[in-house]
């Protein structure tokens, strides 16, 4: 089984993204497992984690968005789960999930609904301007300058320099959400999956019509899988 030793005092940030007063260094016995207890570790570090308060929200989303070129997914992903483990990975995909059957931006709906969950309508504001407010005035000052020299060949070829590596983030993005589906082995959320892809991606199907037929049947496959598992 894993055991804690305490090593030092270290007021800063661990590894694991937690403001804590000391460091813990862990090691393992040989007859324990290496995944038995990770994903009930991650569930208690983020139980243990205090709530954002209003400020936290406004700068933690101001910072996503000013990061994200191209995108702000990659980066909200990364704060939100992995740094400051406010969320686990599945319930960002869950709360993701549900973001993109609201009218809007997906990445918008992300930031009130999550800022909602912990402030409620307050936090959900301070997440909203966080995220909007300081790139506007960004782009204000930017499509200004654009208007003046986007006709230079060198800015085209940065932005599309850009452009490549915003595609590689969501692409890894997307593969990083995809982990914990295929951590649980679990093949009809997978097969879904697979068929959601196919619908839209390759045969070009209308959005509403794929999600018409595909909600239900996510919602049926979750509520055996879970009698299955109490039964």
């Amino acid at each position: 089984m894993i055991q804690p030793q305490e090593k030092l005092a270290w007021p800063q940030e661990n590894c694991l993204g937690l403001k804590l007063g000391r460091v813990y260094f862990f090691y393992m016995s040989l007859d324990s497992p290496p995944a038995a207890s990770s994903g009930v570790d991650i569930r208690q570090i983020v139980d243990q984690t205090p709530p954002p308060g209003l400020i936290a929200l406004f700068f933690a989303f101001a910072k996503m968005s000013l990061a994200g070129f191209g995108g702000v997914l990659p980066f909200a992903r990364r704060a939100i789960v992995e740094q400051h483990r406010w969320m686990t990975a599945d319930e960002f995909n869950e709360t993701f999930a549900l973001c993109h059957f609201l009218p809007g931006p997906n990445i918008v709906n992300l930031s009130f609904v999550f800022g909602s969950r912990f402030r409620g309508l307050a936090g959900g504001l301070a997440a909203f301007l966080g995220l909007v407010g300081p790139p506007m005035v960004l782009v204000m000052g930017l499509a200004a300058l654009y208007a003046h020299f986007g006709d230079i060949p060198v800015l085209r070829r940065i932005l599309a320099g850009i452009s490549c590596a915003a595609v590689g983030l969501l692409v890894a993005t997307v593969f990083r959400m995809m982990m914990p589906l295929l951590k649980r082995r679990e093949l009809p959320p997978l097969l879904l999956m697979v068929a959601v892809f196919a619908g839209i991606g390759l045969a070009r199907w209308p959005l509403q019509f794929v999600l018409l037929v595909a909600v239900p049947i996510s919602l049926g496959v979750t509520i055996l899988m879970q009698k299955r598992a109490l039964s």
